[in-house]
C-alpha cells in the first residue's frame, strides 16, 4: 500500500527542536514545512497546502493559542495538534476546546507523534471527503439528476 504523505507543518521558537523534528518526519515520508512564529505560520499557511499543524504553545509574540484561533479561522480544515510542557495541560485543553485536534506533551515520543498525526491526517481528509460529497449532491440537485 502507497502512502500518501502528510503536509505538515511545525511551529516552535526553539530552531534546533524544529530541525531535528522536521527531518525525523521527512525520514518518514511526510512533506514538511517549518516557522519560527505565529505570524510566520500564519504566512505559510496562506501560500501552502497544509494538512497538519503541529504548533508550540508557548512562543514569544503571538502564542500558540493565538495562532490556533487564527488558523481555525482562516483554515478551518487544516488539523492542528498543540506542542505543550508540563505547566500548561490546562491551555492545551483549552485549545482543543478552540478546535485543535489534540495535543502532546513536551519532549513527545516520536511514535505517539505519529500516532496523532496520522490520525490527525486521516480526520482532515474524512472532512475533504464528506465536503466533495456534498458538493456533488447539490450540483446534481442542480441540474436535475438528483
Amino acid at each position: 500500500m502507497i502512502k500518501i504523505p502528510a503536509r505538515v507543518l511545525i511551529v516552535d521558537d526553539e530552531k534546533d527542536f524544529v530541525e531535528m523534528f522536521s527531518l525525523r518526519l521527512q525520514a518518514q515520508g511526510e512533506k514538511v514545512s517549518t516557522a519560527y512564529s505565529g505570524k510566520e505560520a500564519l504566512t505559510v499557511l496562506g501560500q501552502t497546502t497544509i494538512d497538519v499543524v503541529i504548533l508550540d504553545i508557548r512562543m514569544p509574540g503571538m502564542d500558540g493559542i493565538d495562532t490556533l484561533k487564527q488558523i481555525k479561522m482562516l483554515f478551518p480544515l487544516v488539523e492542528v495538534i498543540l506542542l505543550t510542557g508540563h505547566g500548561s495541560t490546562e491551555t492545551a485543553v483549552e485549545g482543543m476546546k478552540l478546535g485543535a485536534f489534540d495535543y502532546l506533551m513536551k519532549p513527545a515520543d516520536f511514535e505517539d507523534i505519529k500516532s496523532k498525526l496520522q490520525n490527525a491526517w486521516n480526520r482532515k481528509e474524512e472532512q475533504e471527503e464528506r465536503i466533495r460529497k456534498a458538493e456533488l449532491r447539490l450540483l446534481l440537485r442542480r441540474s436535475g439528476d438528483f
